[in-house]
């Protein structure tokens, strides 16, 4: 069974990026596709910065990136690029950990004019991991995506239609590779 895995390289767990994860988590997850996501947040911070490759919690992150034939690459944008806790993340893993898996690029910022940090800063380094095929890319601005908190203080995303048809975009370019 084809699987993969969703990278989230958001520091916020509020983060309007969330709402296109769980997009494309769900649409996957409709379609038969089996998903886990990694939250970059959620790993040990001391692990991160102190570079412990040795981790557990590291060690279990990167068996499911191995095991994935696709992984969904998903950031916002900080200072023209991916952030660094994302950095600090995929600076852990093998160094050909990219290699024969589908990306798909999911990018969230405040404006559009950031939006060559995929092709600049994100596709050159996992390029020097072993990643050669990729989606199209979908890049969305804050403005696109609504974020509400409900009284339990959960968070409710409304995507405008044009980032969703995108993102289901990426979704179908997931299974035609996965279903080959």
């Amino acid at each position: 069974m084809s699987r993969v895995v969703i990278l989230s390289g958001s520091p916020n767990a509020s983060s309007r990026l969330n709402g296109m994860t769980n997009f494309v988590r769900q649409a996957l997850a409709e379609a038969g596709l089996q998903t886990a996501i990694i939250q970059v947040i959620d790993l040990p911070p001391e692990d991160l910065v102190y570079a412990n490759f040795n981790s557990p919690s590291i060690l279990a992150a990167n068996e499911l990136i191995e095991a994935a034939d696709a992984v969904v690459i998903a950031s916002p944008v900080y200072k023209a690029s991916y952030t660094g806790v994302l950095k600090a993340y995929i600076d852990l893993l093998p160094q050909k950990g990219f290699e024969h898996k589908l990306i798909a690029p999911v990018f969230i910022a405040g404006s559009m004019a950031h939006m060559l940090a995929v092709d600049y800063a994100l596709k050159p380094m996992l390029a020097s991991m072993g990643a050669n095929h990729f989606t199209k890319t979908v890049y969305a601005t804050d403005a696109n995506i609504t974020r509400e908190q409900s009284e339990d203080g959960l968070y409710r995303f409304i995507i405008e239609a044009d980032i969703e048809a995108r993102l289901q975009g990426i979704v179908n370019e997931l299974l035609q590779y996965l279903n080959k």
